[in-house]
């Protein structure tokens, strides 16, 4: 991790939540901001793609259906030119700032949409988010788990977009790889149950919080 960012965002506190499509995870970005808003600490609100006036520009082009023809390699690289803007538009300056920021899918989307959904392969895609990320990680990441099966079911009657709209089995890769993310090990991630409802959701979310040592969670 670079010295530079290491020093401007350790005050701060990212929190990430990824998860296949259905999965509930921007409900519970929304529950746990109502929640700590309740307690005195207002969070920074951020979504991928998107988050900044570039990078919904550069969403609107990803989800449109019209996009159809998109290449693998075209996706990849405006998921991270809009993950750039992003990082440091918005999310470094906030956590220097000494906020709570939180972010509806991050790099870890890329890993597992573009380097499993689309098979350009996970070591790829890791190159390409340490470029756009310049070092920064989240703090902990929260993988809503939900067969693919079940999250098209809930999409049904809502409206789609291009990549709610591939095959079956992009999905399955997709959500194949968020398990990988689960059954790895790495500290910063941590698994939800995302067939619970939406209150034990953020319960299991908020169970997790209380055990990082961190100033700002004192709002729990």
């Amino acid at each position: 991790m670079s010295q530079k960012v290491n020093e401007g965002r350790r005050s701060g506190l990212l929190i990430t939540f990824e998860g296949p499509e259905g999965s509930g995870k921007s409900t519970l970005v929304r529950g746990l901001a109502e929640h700590l808003t309740s307690r005195g600490c207002v969070p920074y609100l951020l979504r991928e793609p998107g988050g900044t006036a570039i990078g919904e520009r550069i969403r609107n082009i990803l989800l449109d259906t019209a996009s159809s023809e998109m290449c693998a390699e075209t996706e990849l690289l405006l998921m991270e030119a809009s993950r750039a803007q992003l990082v440091r538009e918005k999310i470094l300056p906030s956590l220097a700032a000494g906020m709570i920021v939180l972010c509806d899918r991050f790099a870890d989307a890329s890993v597992a949409y573009q380097g499993a959904g689309r098979e350009l392969g996970v070591a790829l895609v890791e190159r390409f988010n340490d470029f756009a990320l310049g070092g920064l990680e989240p703090d902990v990441t929260f993988l809503c788990l939900l067969p693919p099966e079940e999250g098209r079911a809930r999409l049904q009657g809502r409206q789609t977009d291009r990549l709610d709209r591939e095959a079956m089995s992009f999905h399955q890769r997709v959500f194949e790889a968020y398990q990988h993310m689960g059954a790895s090990g790495e500290s910063r991630f941590a698994v939800i149950d995302a067939t619970a409802s939406p209150e034990h959701m953020l319960q299991q979310v908020l169970a997790r919080l209380q055990q990082l040592e961190h100033g700002l969670l004192k709002y729990l």
